[in-house]
């Protein structure tokens, strides 16, 4: 099962996202969260602290991952069946490989990840920012960065079997 869940900034995606494995973790599976982020900053250090408390506040244990930049190697080292994997978030993934000097990283890691989401034994939860819906933005990088996230948005929905957009904490089941 691979399921999609996408939104906008502070829409409830990844609160969305956890409550899914949460059913999961009541069935028995082992629940992993593999984080993308990376602390840039210090805005960005404490939403991995408050992510952090949150996870180790919740009713369920996540066995933690922090993986910047070869998701689909580690989702392949880790998988085994009876487990739920949260990837929390694919757009910071691909912000990690638009800053990665090395521009031919990202388009075969994109490439490896699609590959690899059909082969896993484990049950995957994406979470990804939606954000084609706003303003053509200013500078390249910007550009860049709206174009890579709705291509691979795109590419991870068509071989998803469940994509929701959560919107104001409401979610709205796109494919099932």
């Amino acid at each position: 099962m691979i399921h999609l869940v996408l939104g906008g900034a502070r829409s409830g995606k990844s609160r969305f996202a956890e409550q899914r494995v949460a059913e999961y973790a009541a069935i028995g599976y082992t629940c992993v969260y593999v984080a993308t982020a990376t602390a840039l900053d210090h805005e960005m250090t404490q939403r991995i602290a408050k992510h952090q408390q949150d996870r180790v506040s919740s009713a369920h244990s996540w066995i933690l991952h922090e993986q910047a930049f070869d998701l689909a190697q580690t989702l392949m080292a880790i998988d085994k069946p009876q487990q739920v994997i949260l990837v929390d978030c694919l757009t910071l993934l691909l912000t990690n490989h638009l800053l990665d000097p090395d521009p031919t990283r990202w388009p075969e890691q994109k490439t490896l990840l699609l590959q690899c989401l059909s082969r896993l034994h484990s049950d995957v939860v994406l979470v990804s920012n939606e954000v084609g819906s706003g303003i053509v933005p200013m500078g390249e990088l910007n550009r860049q960065f709206v174009d890579e996230a709705g291509w691979l948005n795109q590419a991870i929905a068509s071989v998803a079997d469940q994509v929701t957009l959560v919107v104001a904490g409401l979610p709205l089941s796109l494919k099932q």
